[in-house]
């Protein structure tokens, strides 16, 4: 089944943190929303199921912060690139 967890990063805050997550349709209709309001989508299965055990408010794990740090320096070059 397919899952999917929502990350923000606030500069004000310590971490990035899970904003939203969900399975099957919740999944779907939270892919949805992030596709049609351009906000990038990173697949990454391994990733998914370490934050997917996170509520919706918690910040990032530590063993995690590097790589969700490198996927938001990606995002965020890339968005500056447009």
């Amino acid at each position: 089944m397919i899952k999917a967890v929502a990350v923000q990063y606030n500069k004000d805050l310590p971490a990035p943190f899970i904003t939203a997550k969900g399975n099957g349709f919740i999944a779907d209709t939270l892919i949805k929303i992030a596709e049609d309001h351009n906000i990038p989508i990173v697949k990454d299965h391994l990733l998914s199921e370490t934050l997917y055990i996170m509520e919706p408010g918690e910040y990032i794990p530590e063993d995690v912060f590097n790589v969700v740090a490198e996927i938001l320096v990606f995002i965020k070059e890339t968005q500056d690139l447009i």
